[in-house]
């Protein structure tokens, strides 16, 4: 038979339609499913995401090799994945989006190869990545190819840990060892609907427990933003994911050898916020909601919160100062008095060592009675956990500035960033009570003996307990010793954090080499 050479109308017709029938992916009715269970498709979020014409994909035509169990008749679009980059908000960034209209989106050994190249492509690039995760788990026909592509996965995010920002989406389901991918990201964000995030699914744990439980209990935001601390961030639909996420990026440089971007902004650095004066109750057992104080002092009242539902009594998250981008770390008296207990410390801890990370500098606000105490935080370790808040912070190098609003007792006041655990500027209120534990607590134990052998112990009680407080129960003791570098009035804490800020625009540290820091883990 003569071969006859194709001309170029039949080439491009030829490579149109294979484009057009993979961007297909799972087809008009599997997309149409997707929408009912209130989800996009894999290539409508990528669309959403990125600046209008500036996503180029990579290995539209990446096609597995598998041929059991009737693979070699099936169909798998693109692999499942949608691969590339493209600007989000003017700055790039790369992205894996996984598409459950094509063979539910299962995770198999050239859909794994494509997730890790992006993984490596971002790392090598310097741009931040960004996972949109909806999968039906493991492609079992795969057999061994499928669990090596795991490795493949798991080896080039943890390789690129520190050097780029990397941002899980849970848009849909992530069951299996495919779970471990988000949880090993910077941030976790969850649909409050359809994402789920689980090492297995409920048909795995009953046939190997016997437990009958259903995906949401086991595996919906109830579970790891209340509970497990592994979603940072709840989100309502893709949507608002997506929103969100750009909002997140916004904050972040692109990688590590970055600072982060800063904005112009009309918020006067120096302003004078009266109503802090009076904000904090004069009766220390008094509660009072430490985002009031947040809103107030940061640029525009605008706070990007991490972690709203986990370990409440310390708070996390993002704002800017004059328009530089700001970790800040807070107690909550909202929620167990603003104690540090395990799940504080550890929330704390990883945020404090992403900002370090990536250059970003923290501001800690202060008022804590101290550590969690009692048998339950015993057990669970509170000592190991509670050590990591001091590794993180020591270890730190970014710009660090601290206030003491209220309360700053025992190891909390060395566990929330003191001068001698890192803090560059250290200031406090002029109602701050610092010292290492409460007058009433320090009575019981100095004047025990004499409170019992006094005709009128309560008395005697109460005298000891007023002098231990007039004497340490105060800022100004501290300033003396200058652990403290000043007592400011409330009005002027924007100020003070803007200009130390200034100062330490261009801050360097020395440290002698190491790998890092033996951290308690």
């Amino acid at each position: 038979m003569e071969y006859k050479e194709k001309g170029f109308e039949a080439i491009y017709k030829d490579y149109e339609e294979r484009r057009k029938k993979i961007k297909e992916m799972g087809g008009a009715k599997a997309v149409e499913a997707q929408h009912k269970e209130g989800k996009w498709s894999a290539r409508e979020r990528v669309e959403y995401f990125f600046d209008k014409g500036t996503f180029i994909e990579l290995g539209l035509f990446v096609k597995n090799r598998t041929t059991a169990f009737g693979m070699d008749k099936r169909e798998v679009a693109a692999e499942g994945l949608v691969t590339g980059f493209g600007r989000v908000n003017g700055r790039m960034v790369v992205v894996s989006a996984e598409d459950y209209t094509t063979m539910a989106r299962t995770f198999g050994e050239y859909h794994g190869k494509k997730f890790s190249q992006a993984i490596d492509f971002a790392k090598e690039k310097g741009w931040p990545f960004v996972g949109m995760n909806d999968s039906g788990g493991a492609r079992l026909q795969e057999g061994m190819d499928t669990l090596q592509c795991y490795a493949w996965l798991f080896r080039s995010q943890i390789l690129a840990s520190g050097i780029i920002p990397q941002v899980a989406l849970m848009m849909g389901p992530c069951l299996g060892g495919q779970a471990y991918h988000p949880i090993m990201q910077d941030f976790v964000f969850q649909t409050r609907k359809t994402g789920f995030m689980g090492i297995a699914g409920p048909a795995f744990v009953k046939t190997q427990t016997g437990v009958e439980i259903t995906l949401e209990e086991l595996c919906g935001i109830k579970a790891h933003a209340y509970k497990t601390g592994q979603t940072h961030v709840v989100v309502e639909d893709d949507k608002d994911c997506l929103d969100k996420t750009k909002e997140l990026l916004a904050f972040l440089p692109s990688n590590n050898k970055e600072k982060p971007p800063r904005i112009e902004n009309q918020d006067d650095p120096d302003r004078v916020i009266p109503e802090l004066d009076t904000m904090v109750p004069e009766r220390p057992s008094r509660p009072f909601d430490m985002h009031k104080v947040i809103n107030r002092i940061v640029d525009d009242g605008y706070f990007f919160e991490l972690f709203k539902y986990y370990a409440t009594n310390v708070i996390i998250g993002f704002s800017r100062f004059n328009g530089r981008t700001t970790g800040i770390v807070a107690s909550q008296p909202m929620s167990k008095a603003g104690a540090i207990d395990c799940d504080a410390a550890d929330k704390v801890a990883r945020f404090v060592r992403f900002c370090d990370l990536f250059n970003i500098p923290l501001v800690n606000l202060h008022d804590t009675p101290g550590y969690w105490i009692g048998p339950e935080e015993e057990w669970k370790g509170i000592l190991r956990h509670g050590a990591k808040l001091l590794y993180a912070y020591i270890d730190a190098t970014v710009p660090k500035i601290s206030i003491i609003l209220r309360k700053s007792f025992a190891g909390a006041y060395l566990g929330m960033c003191c001068k001698d655990t890192g803090a560059d500027f250290m200031f406090a209120w002029p109602q701050a009570r610092v010292t290492i534990v409460g007058a009433d607590t320090a009575a019981s134990v100095i004047f025990a003996r004499e409170i019992k052998a006094a005709p009128n112990p309560e008395e005697v009680r109460a005298a000891r307990i007023q002098e231990y407080s007039d004497l340490y129960e105060n800022p100004y003791r501290g300033a003396e010793r200058n652990y403290l570098d000043d007592v400011i009035m409330p009005r002027d804490t924007r100020k003070y954090i803007n200009r130390c800020l200034d100062v330490l625009e261009n801050k360097s540290e020395a440290r002698p080499w190491r790998k890092y820091s033996n951290i308690n883990l």
